[in-house]
């Protein structure tokens, strides 16, 4: 089958792998039927070393189920299923308290085992990690696959933020994850909903999706530009969707005292900067890998019901020969989030 691997820096190619098969008794193999590519894919894609190994890309999708192993209950052979970014056994005390993505006995796709920008793909713990479907409708294919992240990370840095009703939130990043930020903010209720971003195209979504109010300005500029829409207090939450030093410096400045900051960027920086002011003005600063798996029966229901259309963020479709390109147009910022049809 084919596959996508990341070998260095700007250097992806799609290439004939070995076929899945079931290695452990709970596994299941999925035939992909839609996979896409994530900004945090990018983070290697723009610095990792050249001969430090082959890595099978990707985290995301939804496909069908053609076997499983012999201790798999829940998950049957033909079933549609969203597959969370991490994988997870269900059943561990921290997938009872909803935290999937600390699973003793879990990890992450594209690192802990293959990627899914594939033909097919072996799942671990299957019945822990699939959320079967009712049906593959295909006018719904990219919200549902927007499930399996990018709508349960904005979710999350949502939760984080403690954002609710008539409360003031910002997104920084207007990148899929903040985008989805926007929704799930406008979900929870917030009053004014700020998006942090330079792209047009990208502004005009977030404004379709719940955006009351868009800042293009960056670093100080921008921080006051927040602070003029918020009678100078700053917002009550802020969900940080980029995970520089930068975009958290601004989360610190524009969030008002006593308030929240959801993280969910990876960061890529060693220390939280300004932890004296943070201290002093009450700020707490929550987040981390979203386990998306427990948002998945929470969120669903809007899509199917049409409330929310977090599908939206894609905006071009490859086919995995396709995907090095697709990796390119979103590293040029040409492309939101590119969706994979195998």
């Amino acid at each position: 089958m084919l596959a996508t691997i990341m070998y260095g820096a700007g250097d992806v190619r799609v290439e004939k792998v070995p076929d899945p098969t079931l290695r452990e008794r709970t596994d299941a193999l999925v035939r992909v039927a839609r996979a896409c590519i994530c900004g945090s894919d990018l983070w290697p894609y723009r610095d990792k070393p050249a001969g430090s190994g082959a890595a099978r890309m990707g985290h995301e999708a939804i496909g069908i189920v053609e076997a499983v192993g012999s201790e798999v209950r829940r998950i049957k052979v033909g079933d549609f299923v969203i597959m969370p970014f991490a994988f997870s056994d269900g059943t561990c005390d921290f997938c009872h308290d909803g935290l999937q993505t600390s699973c003793v006995h879990g990890g992450f796709f594209g690192m802990h085992t293959e990627g899914a920008q594939a033909e097919a793909l072996r799942i671990p713990q299957a019945d822990g990690t699939l959320y079967p479907l009712p049906a593959g409708d295909d006018s719904l294919l990219a919200s549902l696959l927007s499930l399996s992240d990018v709508m349960g990370t904005g979710h999350h840095a949502a939760l984080g933020a403690r954002v609710g009703p008539g409360k003031r939130a910002a997104v920084i990043g207007d990148g899929a994850v903040g985008l989805c930020g926007v929704i799930a903010a406008k979900r929870l209720g917030a009053e004014q909903i700020i998006m942090l971003g330079r792209h047009p195209d990208r502004l005009a979504l977030a404004r379709r999706f719940g955006a009351t109010d868009c800042v293009p300005e960056r670093g100080q500029a921008g921080v006051e530009r927040v602070r003029e829409l918020t009678g100078g207090f700053g917002t009550h939450a802020v969900l940080e969707c980029v995970g520089s030093e930068q975009s958290m410096a601004t989360a610190l400045d524009i969030v008002r005292p006593g308030g929240a900051i959801g993280r969910v960027g990876v960061p890529h920086y060693d220390t939280i900067p300004g932890a004296q002011p943070m201290f002093y003005r009450n700020i707490s600063v929550g987040g981390g890998p979203a386990p998306v798996r427990a948002y998945i029966a929470e969120l669903l229901s809007d899509v199917l019901e049409g409330r929310i259309e977090p599908g939206l963020v894609f905006d071009r479709v490859v086919d995995l020969q396709g995907v090095p390109d697709g990796y390119r147009a979103m590293d040029a910022r040409e492309s939101i989030k590119v969706m994979v049809k195998p």
